[in-house]
Order: C-alpha cells, then structure tokens, then sequence
C-alpha cells in the first residue's frame, strides 16, 4: 500500500486543476501500460500525468509530493532495467512526451536547448539542414527514446566512439526537484548567463546525469554542437574468434577515429539476417542514398548493398563495423587505411559493409529489434570494462551460459552479443537473451504493426523467465566482480553495492538534500 497522506481522488482533482482532465490518465489499460518497461511490469501506477510546460511540471510534482505519493519520470519507455517502473503500488508517472520542444539552436555559440521529452530523431532532423548536430548525438533507439530519458540512463551510440557517452555532450541542466523547485547548472545558471559552458564551480550538472530519474527531473537540457562532419565512410570485418574480435575493437577505440564502432558475435548476426533481406528493404537502401554526401554516390552505395544482400554474412562469425568521420575524403580514406591495418593485424577479412552504410542512412530506425525474428522477448545486460579486461570478461559471459547450456537449450533461450566501444578507454559488452515469452503492451505500441503481425504471439512462459531472470542476476555479479561501470543502472545493476562506504553516504546526502521525502523514483540507484 501507498503511504501517501492524501487519497487518490483528491490528488486527481488537484491534478486536473493543474494540467486538465485530457492529460490526467485513470484508464486502467494505460495505467498498465505505463506501469511496465521492455522487461518487466511494475506495480500499477496510480495513474499518469502529461505536463506541457516546465512550470505544470514543477506544480504536478510539488503537489504529489506533498500529498506524500511517489512520482517518476518516464522518457521514451526504453528501459529494461525498471528505470521507471515502481516496486510499490499507487505511484504517479510523469509522461514527458508533451515537453518535446526545441527551445533554442545557437550557432554561433555552438549550443542547442530542448525540453527533455524531445527526441533524439526530432532533435538530429532539426539540426541537420543548419550543418550542425551535437557530438553524441543519440541512440539506436532514439526514434522514440528521449533526450531527458537517455541523459537519466546514460547511453550511446552515434559519435560515442569518439565523443563518448551522451552525458559527455551536456553543458547545462534545468531540473524540478521534489519541492517542485527548478535549479540551473552549468554556466546556465549564473545571473545573465547562457548555456555555452558546464564546468564553473562543482559540476552540478553532472549530478543529474545517469541518476535514473532519482535525484530530480530533467526539464530541459543544453547540449554543446559541433559542424557535421562533410565526409564519412565505413568499413566492416570478419573474425574466427572472439579473441581477435575484442583485441580489433579495443585498438580501434585506442586510435581515437572512429565515429562508432560494434560487432556482434555469430548468434546475434544470424538474428538479424533471419528478419528481412537486407537487399529488400527499400526504406534503407533509401536511407543510404539520402545519407550519401551526392545523389551519384548515394545511389552507387545503394547498389552495392543491394547487390550485396545477406550473401556476404552467411560464412561470417564475429563482425566488426566501423564509421568514420572527417573534413576531407582523403583523411577519411586514412582513417579506414588505419582501420584495414588493424583488423588485418588482428586475421580479419574485410568483408561488405552494408550494415553500418544502413545504419548510418537510417539512423533512428523502427524499434522491430526489441523482439526476437520469431517474436520472442528480448533482454539485454552489459558492462563497461577498461580494455585491458575486454577478453577475460568475455570469456566468463561464455563460461556462464556453458554452466546454463542445458536448461537454456531446453527452454529454447538464444544468447548474443553486441559489443562497442566508449571513446578511447571503455568496451561495452552486452549479451542479450531471447526466449518464448508473453508480449507486453510496450511491444505492441512500438514495434510497427506489419512486422507484429508476422510475428508468433507467444504464451506465458514464467519456467523459461525464471532461468532468464537468474543468469540476468548473476551477469550482473559477474559485471561487479569485474568493477564493471554501467548504463540504465534503473533498480538492476548493483551500483549501491559496488560503492564505497564514503561514497555511499555523499550520495545518501545528496538524495536528502533534493528529496528529503524519498518520493522520487524510490528504489532507483538503490535509494529506497
């Protein structure tokens, strides 16, 4: 039971008061639906509010706060770690869809500011025809994930082999604490100043980076730009083992020119080839054209992915995919000279690289991967480990699913492996499981309904997510006994344990500081 001090009813009432009926959501349908994450579902929300302004936001929160209920923030949905989702029932959840707008672009101060329920697609599509585009400049899944949602999780993808981490791309935060007070950080905050610059005093800024919503809500962010870089190519390679696979990625990260960098291992491969020939899907071959620097280039890439097609994967074990960027063809055309010398240092083969020309034309694609080709549900979990620790970590993955062989091939569980690489000094290793399971509503509202329709629509199956729930555990030990760091750490990967004593209690300090009442996302970063 909630231990709110005031009843649902009435917080309603003040609710709608604040923000209208139309953006106050009682419908126990919807209430479930935002009570779950990809992975799992929550307790039942007691129900779920829209702000449209940062000052509804701050009014909507300083009132549910003081009738005593929990509240959190909710970005895009993408979390599978219960980021959002609450361990205890009649919980309010923020919505921030409606806080979608880009507030400011700047460049000639080189900064951007938008509402933290913006888009990563909407933030790049506004920036692009302007030349400019932040260094990080989203994720995989940023055609729904959000800037605010991705900022609270930590995250990358996109620039993220040079620039790093999305967090490494703010310069300034305006946040609503529980009180419904705002705050300013970075330069932004100072009498008369913009947001051109994060670090004057401590980095206030970075306290609300990667906190999984548990220290405030994130209402608009200032992000640093950077000019599109006029030239860019990719190359792609084949490994025998994942030894060399590792060793190729981590030098790739080590030279410090790659615009993104990530492999997968054998299994993941064959689950992305088991869903549409690459060679069909004309909404990428377009892509490939539009993201091409001219229509004659553009369409001579194209036709080398189409006349590649699925083809060039079938005797391919572990891959490696590399973009990179630059002012002129010749520098890029070093860069991938470097690159071929590297892999081949390494005994890889180059082989088509049709994935990244795709994944680059279409950058912030449909969300048809968070279920397996048969429409089985899908988990990740992963690590940040320092290079030196890529190898050993991997082979302890494999060491655990050999001790899980049986009982995952008996409850037909597929594994995998995306791997990445963080600027110059971290390696992401995630292995992902696939299993026949019950869909939930996420799935249905985000994967596009022609796919769903192909798709098995399985049972419940709680035997199988029972085993996948246990290794899901005890990767994450595995990740602490490495000293691995993580994203969406959310109320799953076992930050308050890997922590200090010291450390601990600055960061309990700072919880009673901003939320003395502990309403805010209760239970993330294992502040409960």
């Amino acid at each position: 039971m909630s231990d709110a001090n005031g009843s649902v009813e009435d917080l309603t009432a003040e609710l709608i008061q604040i923000l209208g009926a139309e953006n106050v959501i009682l419908d126990k349908g919807e209430r479930r639906f935002y009570s779950q994450d990809i992975y799992k579902q929550g307790e039942l929300i007691a129900l779920a509010i829209r702000p449209g302004s940062k000052d509804e936001l701050s009014r909507a929160v300083a009132e549910t706060t003081r009738a005593g209920f929990a509240i959190a923030p909710r970005g895009g949905g993408m979390s599978y770690t219960s980021g959002y989702i609450q361990q205890a029932p009649d919980a309010v959840m923020v919505d921030m869809s409606r806080l979608n707008r880009i507030t400011e672009i700047n460049v000639q101060d080189m900064y951007v500011t938008a509402e933290c329920g913006c888009t990563w697609a909407d933030l790049h599509q506004a920036l692009k025809d302007k030349g400019v585009r932040t260094p990080c400049w989203g994720t995989l899944s940023g055609l729904h994930a959000t800037i605010g949602g991705t900022l609270s999780q930590n995250g990358l993808f996109f620039g993220a082999g040079q620039f790093g981490p999305s967090a490494e791309s703010v310069v300034g935060l305006k946040v609503i604490l529980a009180d419904g007070a705002e705050i300013t950080t970075g330069a932004w905050g100072t009498k008369g100043g913009v947001p051109f610059f994060r670090h004057y005093g401590p980095d206030l800024t970075g306290l609300f980076l990667g906190d999984t919503g548990a220290l405030g809500f994130k209402a608009e962010a200032a992000l640093r730009l950077m000019r599109i870089p006029a030239f860019e190519d990719s190359v792609s390679f084949a490994f025998e083992d994942y030894e060399a696979c590792a060793d190729t990625m981590c030098e790739v990260g080590r030279s410090g020119v790659a615009a993104e960098i990530f492999g997968f291992d054998p299994n993941l491969a064959e689950m992305r080839l088991k869903r549409e020939s690459l060679a069909k899907d004309i909404g990428a071959l377009k892509g490939v054209v539009a993201g091409s620097s001219s229509l004659a280039k553009g369409l001579g890439e194209a036709a080398k992915v189409a006349v590649a097609g699925r083809r060039y994967m079938d005797e391919v074990a572990y891959s490696v995919n590399v973009t990179v960027e630059g002012r002129s063809a010749s520098a890029v055309a070093e860069d991938l000279e470097e690159m071929r010398r590297i892999a081949v240092g390494h005994k890889g083969r180059e082989i088509a690289n049709s994935i990244p020309k795709i994944i680059r034309g279409t950058p912030f694609a449909p969300l048809n991967n968070m279920l397996g080709p048969e429409g089985q549900r899908w988990v990740p979990v992963h690590g940040i480990v320092p290079h030196s620790q890529a190898k050993p970590v991997w082979q302890a993955i494999y060491a655990l699913f050999d001790e899980y062989a049986d009982v995952i091939n008996s409850h037909d569980i597929t594994t995998g492996f995306l791997l990445t690489v963080a600027s110059t000094n971290g390696f992401l290793i995630e292995p992902v499981m696939l299993w026949p399971e019950q869909r939930l509503e996420i799935h249905n509202r985000s994967v596009e309904s022609p796919v769903l329709k192909r798709l098995t629509d399985y049972p419940a199956n709680p035997q199988a997510s029972k085993v996948v729930d246990e290794i899901k555990q005890r990767l994450c030990h595995l990740f602490l006994d490495f000293g691995a760091a993580h994203f969406q750490i959310g109320k799953t990967y076992l930050y308050a344990e890997g922590q200090d004593l010291a450390a601990r209690s600055l960061l309990e300090s700072v919880k009673n500081a901003v939320d003395p009442a502990r309403k805010v996302n209760p239970g993330s970063l294992g502040l409960n």
